[in-house]
């Protein structure tokens, strides 16, 4: 599926898929680690613990991503844009390993906002790279095969987060997840030297040149 595709879009799908499985991993469990593990069995106490955490993860990294993309697109080469994606995916990928030592309430809204943080500082780079490098009419057909990527893998580990969870336990969960995590990162060392290597292409293009 993926042999017509640049190096790069190569591995940033593939990266893609091992980010949003790790992800899936944890969905289907989330609540109920919270009520068993955070609030004690306490299923009111659980759901506004989720709600905040929610509310943490998404208003913070979505605050935090445009004053992050406008500082990446004021640079006009990709160096900053990969190290940005890197550390996004590296502090994201490591979430799952604080859940295995957390039993207090503040111990997930830390792990949410550190979540934020690193989803803040990878979203936008990772759409700027794949956006400047996609194939020559080849953008739907790249940008569908990134979206399956997501859905089969979130898909399948969704259902397997929860056989892991009924017939083991969330520690095993959570490993796996954070496995998977640091696999999309390393993904990324693949593509670093063709990222890194010059200038931003767009900037290649001549003033004077229409778009």
């Amino acid at each position: 599926m993926m042999k017509s595709f640049n190096k790069i879009i190569k591995f940033l799908v593939i990266g893609d898929f091992f980010f949003n499985s790790a992800l899936g991993l944890i969905s289907p469990i989330f609540a109920l680690f919270v009520v068993l593990k955070i609030t004690n069995n306490d299923v009111a106490a659980a759901a506004q613990v989720v709600g905040y955490s929610t509310l943490f993860l998404w208003v913070i990294k979505s605050l935090l991503q445009i004053p992050i993309a406008k500082y990446l697109d004021r640079n006009h080469g990709e160096a900053d844009d990969f190290w940005c994606m890197f550390i996004g995916h590296l502090i994201v990928g490591l979430i799952p390993f604080g859940y295995l030592f957390s039993n207090q309430i503040w111990h997930v809204y830390l792990l949410s906002l550190l979540q934020a943080i690193g989803l803040a500082m990878l979203v936008p780079p990772w759409f700027a790279v794949f956006t400047r490098h996609i194939d020559k009419d080849k953008e739907a057909y790249e940008w569908s095969v990134d979206s399956t990527a997501l859905g089969i893998g979130v898909g399948i580990t969704g259902a397997l987060g929860g056989f892991l969870m009924a017939h083991f336990n969330f520690n095993i969960i959570f490993i796996l997840s954070g496995i998977l995590g640091i696999i999309s990162t390393i993904a990324l060392i693949f593509i670093r030297e063709d990222v890194c290597k010059g200038e931003n292409i767009l900037h290649k293009i001549p003033p004077s040149r229409p778009f």
